[in-house]
């Protein structure tokens, strides 16, 4: 008897452990695990697409640089042709590759999720400029606001796989550019404490931004020691072509201490080259130019080597993101900054699927893991991303955090060692013990580490899914949504600097 109070207690005590929140370290999966097991490039496939983008950038060159880039870029080494092309020798570009940082902290507000941008180091997160919010329930689409964007932020503050927050929608109930520029600061850094990423729509909304920054981060000696938003900067309009306006936010934005995502976003069969190899090539060349500039106007800036191309069906000429070939141009992308061994993102986890359906689902994970696998450090645009980037839902978001959970875990790998391989917990079940492993200290001890729950997917029997009234997979994100936006911001500002900040800008979203 006593024999048997005692098994009880140590299963209930190991139950309140497994209960328990985990260490970081303990997680199954977690931000910043390595990847890079995936290769669909060869190493003479990575040299050839390294030279084709040093002959692109000294043969052909890019158009249209802001005055003010032109000197920057000249005086660094680079030539101004006839023809207004800036061309790139191939030991400038070589330089810039062996100067540039090959780790970046990407910091939080809170200091609880930083992110280290290095080697095959693995961050999900959102990002995109839909210009819709999708309507699960009436199966409709409607024009997205910046309550919409604040909330977004909220939700992903509470969602453990979604790393960072990079604006996933435009505020389009604010018509005036600079104040919507600046409530998107606002609606995101009031709604999470994590990483923000976000854009400028001119040069001259770049000051009051800073402006507000400053406050927010309580000076500007505090911003600068932990910058905690990026700028996402479409800085080439491709092909080859510099976003002029876009140059000139850039250039303030490393003044201001802001990091730089350098994006390009060309589209394979519109402005890239049909070819997944030839869309790889003019994005590093792009974003290998967007590297010299960047260190000639400040040398050892933190950037992010962007290269986002995007993929068409060829039939239409529609974006088609959701599709297998954009999985491998994004994992392709990744390995090329492995090449370089330079931080990097680029998107992955977008449906061209309309709602949160299976037509999302496989064209959502498809991505996501290979991405991951990869070894790409930011996956944008992981999670909430309906059709081809036009449309954002929420929904799609909360069930993109259990999706990304099982692409970490595919992610981690397998780890091998002698105490995985179990021999010898194997010889005492099946010489010893009962036979199968249900009760062995090694499975209870593996479940909360090993192993990754899903938070909202469905694992149950028919016969138990039939006895719990048959959930619906979008009913219970929907409860979920509605749980968290029920509760205040877990990153609001503190009511004087609020007061301030609104004393000061026009903000639109309720005190």
């Amino acid at each position: 008897m006593n024999k048997t109070v005692r098994r009880a207690g140590g299963r209930s005590a190991r139950r309140e452990a497994r209960s328990a929140p985990l260490a970081q370290d303990l997680r199954p999966v977690r931000a910043g695990m390595s990847g890079g097991t995936f290769q669909p490039l060869t190493q003479a496939g990575m040299e050839r697409i390294h030279q084709a983008a040093l002959d692109a950038l000294e043969t052909i060159g890019l158009s249209e640089a802001p005055e003010s880039g032109i000197k920057y870029l000249t005086a660094a080494g680079a030539i101004l042709g006839d023809d207004g092309r800036i061309r790139f020798p191939r030991a400038l570009v070589e330089d810039a590759i062996a100067n540039a940082n090959r780790s970046i902290t990407l910091f939080s507000r809170d200091g609880q999720n930083d992110l280290e941008l290095s080697g095959h180091r693995v961050h999900y997160g959102t990002a995109g400029a839909a210009v819709h919010m999708v309507d699960v329930e009436g199966r409709e689409y409607r024009e997205s606001t910046v309550q919409d964007l604040h909330d977004a932020a909220r939700i992903c503050n509470q969602l453990d796989n979604i790393h960072f927050v990079q604006r996933p929608m435009v505020c389009r109930d604010i018509t005036d550019n600079m104040e919507m520029d600046l409530n998107t600061i606002y609606a995101c850094c009031s709604g999470t404490t994590k990483h923000v990423g976000t854009s400028f729509t001119e040069p001259s909304f770049v000051k009051p931004a800073f402006e507000l920054l400053h406050m927010i981060a309580g000076g500007e000696d505090k911003w600068r020691e932990r910058p905690f938003v990026s700028n996402s900067n479409c800085f080439v309009v491709p092909p080859m072509k510099f976003a002029t306006e876009s140059c000139e936010v850039m250039e303030a934005c490393i003044h201001g201490g802001m990091p730089i995502l350098l994006l390009s976003a060309g589209q394979a069969g519109a402005t890239a080259p049909a070819p997944i190899a030839g869309a790889i090539v003019q994005a590093v060349a792009e974003c290998l130019a967007g590297l010299v500039y960047v260190h000639a106007v400040k040398p050892g800036h933190p950037a992010i080597f962007g290269t986002w191309p995007f993929v068409s069906d060829l039939r239409t000429g529609a974006m088609s993101g959701g599709s297998g070939e954009q999985a491998l141009l994004t994992a392709g992308c990744s390995q090329m900054h492995k090449f370089y061994n330079l931080p990097g993102g680029a998107a992955a986890g977008i449906a061209d699927a309309k709602l949160p359906d299976m037509q999302a689902g496989w064209e959502q994970a498809t991505s996501n893991v290979m991405a991951g696998l990869s070894g790409l450090n930011m996956v944008y645009e992981a999670a909430g991303m309906h059709a081809s980037l036009l449309g954002f839902c929420f929904e799609s978001l909360i069930l993109g955090d259990d999706l990304i959970g099982q692409a970490l875990r595919c992610v981690r790998g397998i780890e091998v060692t002698e105490d995985t391989v179990s021999l010898e917990v194997i010889r005492k079940t099946c010489l010893e013990g009962p036979g199968h492993y249900l009760g062995s200290e090694q499975t209870l001890g593996l479940m909360q580490t090993e192993y990754l729950y899903p938070a909202l997917a469905d694992r149950t029997s028919p016969k138990e899914w039939a006895e719990l009234d048959k959930p619906d997979l979008i009913k219970k994100a929907i409860a979920k949504k509605e749980q968290i936006l029920s509760k205040p911001s877990a990153a609001n500002f503190d009511p004087a600097t609020d007061a301030a900040i609104r004393s000061k800008f026009k903000i639109h979203l309720p005190a």
